[in-house]
Parts: structure tokens; sequence; C-alpha cells
């Protein structure tokens, strides 16, 4: 085999390869792509439980909270936010209601979160349900309060 054949065949592997490559991240549905774009309701795009928020940021993440701390933040991000919309934090401790925030999400991207005082009977599991106004679940983070 000659030189040139060699970078030939090379070159034809090369986009042989690269098309099969494309094909698999491509979305194979334009319409799925369309949906996910041009979607009417926000998207939940990260979700955290904190110790505090600060310049808008959580800080102290984690999943297991000391009753010392005081407080907890429960830390939602959405892009996007087509319209004005609301959103509910629901607070569970140990699978019974504790209490519901409504918050407020504005476009066309937006960060918002709310926040419990502990109190010493607060210890345990908690979970806090995100969901869109018609009470359709979004996400749920899990934590526990220890002493």
């Amino acid at each position: 085999m000659g030189t040139k054949y060699k970078l030939y065949l090379f070159i034809f592997i090369l986009i042989c390869c690269n098309l099969l490559l494309a094909s698999q991240v491509l979305p194979q549905n334009n319409q799925d792509s369309l949906l996910t774009r041009d979607s009417k309701e926000p998207v939940l795009d990260y979700a955290v439980m904190c110790e505090e928020i600060k310049d808008f940021t959580p800080k102290y993440r984690g999943v297991v909270f000391s009753i010392k701390i005081g407080k907890v933040s429960c830390f939602t991000s959405f892009d996007p936010v087509p319209k004005e919309t609301f959103i509910y934090h629901k607070w569970f401790h140990k699978d019974k209601p504790s209490t519901k925030k409504r918050l407020t999400l504005q476009p066309p991207r937006w960060a918002t979160y709310s926040s419990i005082q502990l109190r010493e009977t607060d210890k345990g599991p908690w979970r806090v349900e995100i969901t869109d106004q018609k009470e359709n679940i979004l996400h749920t983070v899990r934590f526990t309060i220890t002493d």
C-alpha cells in the first residue's frame, strides 16, 4: 500500500467515526429538543440544602446538619423561566407537613430559597418537596437534623 492510499483510508475512517459519534450526540427526534427549549414551565436546574445563603449562593451544603446551627435553607435555581410563576417548598419532618412556602420565579432565570428556624424538637429526618403551581413534584431534597 502506498502512503497516499493509507492517508486517504485514514481520513475516510476518521470521517466515519465523527459521523457515528455525532449521531449519538444529536437528538434523534427534533420534536424533543423543541419541547425542552420552548417549554412553558420553568426547569429546575439545581436544588440543595445548606446552612446559609450568602451573596445569593448556598454556603455549607450538606445532608446532615447540627441543631446548633439554628437554621437550614433549601436553595433552588431555575433555568429557563419562561414567564413569572410560583413554585412551592413543602417542608416535612418525619413525613408530617411542617410548612409550605410559596416562592415567585421571574424570567429568564431565577434562584430562590426558603429557610426554617430549628428547635430541639426538630431532630430527625426531613425532606423538602419542590413543586410547581399544579402540585407536581419537581424534586425532593432529603436531610437530617442531629445533635
